[in-house]
């Protein structure tokens, strides 16, 4: 699966901007920046929601959406020998922290550190195989005291990311931390690239959002659905992979990286929005999978649904591995799919579409 060379340097350089659930903005200037050739304007709000408007005088108002942040941690407590204790911010999992390298995006610059970890044959504890937890994971710096620790510029509430990088595996997969859901952000913005660079005129204000703070509560989308009040929202995020060990289909459902991407059943999800999505998929010849959620999306999806009185709103996820993980998989062939799913699907609307049920 070949994409342009432009597209894949910004997926790697918006990849690798740390870009941590409140402290978005880095991530999200790159973003913007690639973006504002292919939209007729770009807007962002007081937290970070940034948006680009095509066809701003529009009445009728889409929104295809993903969201920017990814999971980190913030210092919450410094011992006096000068060793770094953690809380999460968002969904960040123990069990993968020790012996990790860290950035420690202190007042004066970055600071690196790493999870210490004692050798297997000296832990303390009932069993030798001491369980990764967040009272015995801690990070290490290179100091001995607090001072030390103060005086490189790390506080309490001094945020913490992972480096891992952008990489290609097989030819197949993309491969990075923060795929989840950057990688969300990069599909919108090559549907508004192939919209310009195609000359499709749409008959509405499409609106190209990437929101902030999905990770801890669905706050970005929740805030930008009341400031843009759009018509139809369409939401792109990751799935689980279900195929990889240690994971009941049963529970979490059937669903493959490289089979397509995943079409979402729930309570939130517009029956008439998700049937032209269903038909958009089937004419247009992409694959897809499909997905039940009990209760809610647990995707930005649920936000916007739920917005200025009932949004009539869908999700299209793309199925990924090793969910917040720093080696988080995602096939090509499912992002170009999504990609040309979400684009064809907006050339079907038309703002004169009867959107309610009866």
């Amino acid at each position: 699966m070949k994409f342009k060379n432009k597209s894949l340097q910004f997926l790697e350089k918006y990849l690798n901007t740390a870009s941590p659930t409140g402290y978005e903005h880095n991530g999200q200037k790159v973003w913007m920046d690639y973006i504002k050739p292919y939209v007729d304007k770009v807007e962002f709000d007081h937290y970070g929601t940034c948006y680009g408007i095509i066809n701003p005088e529009a009445e009728f108002k889409v929104v295809i959406e993903a969201h920017a942040d990814e999971i980190s941690w913030y210092v919450n407590y410094i011992t006096d020998d000068g060793l770094i204790y953690v809380i999460r911010n968002g969904g960040s999992d123990q069990m993968i922290a020790p012996s990790k390298i860290v950035n420690i995006h202190g007042e004066k610059g970055i600071v690196k550190g790493v999870f210490g970890w004692p050798a297997i044959h000296t832990r303390i504890g009932a069993e030798k195989e001491t369980t990764p937890k967040l009272d015995n994971i801690f990070i290490d710096c290179g100091a001995t005291t607090k001072k030390e620790v103060e005086d490189l510029g790390v506080f309490v509430g001094t945020m913490i990311t992972y480096p891992d990088e952008f990489f290609e595996l097989n030819d197949r997969y993309f491969v990075c931390r923060a795929l989840d859901n950057r990688i969300g952000g990069f599909m919108i913005a090559e549907v508004a690239r192939l919209l310009k660079e195609n000359k499709k005129n749409l008959p509405f204000g499409l609106y190209i959002t990437n929101s902030v703070q999905e990770e801890v509560g669905l706050y970005g989308a929740d805030m930008i659905a009341d400031t843009i009040k759009p018509n139809i929202a369409i939401v792109t995020d990751v799935t689980h992979d279900t195929s990889t060990p240690m994971i009941e289909k049963k529970k979490e459902g059937d669903l493959k990286c490289g089979d397509g991407p995943v079409i979402y059943f729930a309570p939130s999800i517009h029956h008439i929005i998700r049937n032209l999505i269903v038909e958009t998929a089937k004419e247009n010849k992409i694959p897809f999978q499909r997905a039940a959620s009990s209760r809610a999306t647990g995707t930005d999806t649920d936000a916007f649904a739920h917005s200025n009185g009932g949004v009539p709103s869908a999700l299209i996820s793309l199925p990924l591995r090793y969910m917040h993980t720093t080696v988080e998989m995602v096939s090509k062939k499912d992002v170009a799919n999504v990609i040309d799913l979400i684009y064809e699907t907006l050339l079907q609307i038309k703002p004169e579409m009867n959107l309610k049920y009866h």
